[in-house]
């Protein structure tokens, strides 16, 4: 079972601040299928108000593909359960990989009524601490509150490291004597 926690959008730009900044802007999205006025653009707008709306019968996938190894470390989604009812998801799974034939299942999650930002931290399979290294994430929909066969999701976002940027290399002031005799050429 995998631990679900909600996050205020304060406590996830408190997050992102710290330690953790988003790199969904890096990847190519797609959509398994979407009703018109309601996809990848309405999913990353930063707006909560609109929402990505499959079309057709589930699973329903978004997949999320980097052009280079990216190392993830959480993924959170927006849901609202008193807003879209049967179009909440309740069964989903995330799978990494390559592309899109050698994708492998690294977390199956189970909502109950989801509202608001469900955050779940992103580990490379083999490792206790290590950040998710990968070119291709992809969410799937198995199943809907109250059967329901469309799925609204509100928002998507990706985090990774921030890491701190190196400096370029310095290197003390030469203030004696002897160095300053060695300062140029001749």
């Amino acid at each position: 079972m995998i631990s679900l926690f909600n996050e205020s959008e304060d406590s996830l730009k408190e997050k992102e601040e710290r330690h953790l900044i988003e790199i969904g802007d890096q990847a190519v999205w797609s959509l398994s299928s979407a009703k018109p006025g309601h996809g990848v653009e309405q999913l990353r707008d930063g707006d909560a108000e609109t929402f990505w709306q499959s079309d057709g019968k589930q699973p329903h996938y978004v997949n999320i593909q980097f052009d280079h190894k990216i190392s993830a470390s959480r993924i959170s989604i927006y849901i609202d359960y008193t807003l879209d009812e049967s179009y909440t998801p309740v069964s989903l799974a995330i799978y990494s990989g390559t592309f899109h034939h050698d994708l492998k299942e690294i977390l199956k999650i189970h909502l109950k009524n989801p509202k608001g930002w469900c955050s779940w931290d992103l580990k490379h399979p083999n490792t206790i601490n290590s950040p998710l290294r990968t070119n291709f994430i992809q969410i799937g929909i198995f199943k809907n509150k109250l059967g329901g066969k469309d799925t609204h999701l509100r928002q998507i976002k990706i985090y990774g490291e921030n890491k701190p940027k190196i400096s370029t290399l310095q290197l003390p002031e030469f203030n004696s004597v002897e160095f300053s005799m060695f300062s140029s050429l001749k």
